[in-house]
């Protein structure tokens, strides 16, 4: 998957439709990506882990939250598929140690440039913050990156962590398996890693 000494290849971030994002998001996509038994594992995935009272950021969100409703949250910020994602620089507009958590969910798949996205992710995270990105086996496959298409649902969790890793900043990623019922609903995975405390 990487180089020696760790590098992706950029071939790695290739995607079937190389058009300009803009066009494909143009069109708004409401649509909800996993079903309802992968939602509610991811949902209360998120109630054990997410910090009641903090700040949450919903990066590349949709109209579908995932979030509990029954947890009350001081702030949480969603930013979807916009202009500012679009640009050509991945920065992310908030300030340093902005938010207590972060979640990239069912989306990690599009990311053409992931490790200045993650290493955006840990500036906006206090330490100790938590990032959870989740993911099942569905995308529109036009817009995914070769690497992810290329790998099955343990090689993306692979993936995932590779990019927590590379881009540094954060503590050892840990990969968890929320399938509900295997075989019988979407599988749904996460890769979850905190932002190391500042020395």
């Amino acid at each position: 998957m990487a180089e020696a000494g760790g590098r992706l290849r950029p071939e790695y971030f290739e995607r079937d439709d190389e058009s300009d994002d803009a066009l494909f998001y143009a069109q708004p996509r409401l649509v909800t990506h996993i079903d309802e038994p992968a939602i509610a594992a991811l949902t209360g995935w998120f109630r054990d882990r997410l910090p009641a009272g903090g700040d949450v950021l919903d990066l590349m969100s949709s109209c579908v939250s995932h979030l509990p409703t029954d947890v009350a949250y001081r702030r949480v910020a969603g930013l979807g598929m916009n202009q500012v994602e679009l640009d050509a620089k991945p920065a992310l507009p908030y300030d340093d140690a902005s938010f207590d958590a972060c979640l990239i969910t069912v989306s990690v798949q599009y990311l053409i440039r992931p490790l200045e996205v993650f290493a955006e992710i840990a500036r906006v995270l206090r330490p100790g913050g938590l990032c959870a990105v989740s993911f099942s086996n569905r995308m529109f496959p036009t817009k995914a990156v070769a690497v992810w298409r290329a790998l099955d649902d343990e090689g993306h969790g692979k993936l995932v962590d590779l990019y927590f890793r590379l881009a540094g900043r954060f503590d050892d990623p840990e990969i968890h398996d929320l399938s509900p019922a295997p075989g019988r609903s979407d599988p749904m995975f996460a890769v979850m890693a905190r932002r190391a405390a500042v020395a």
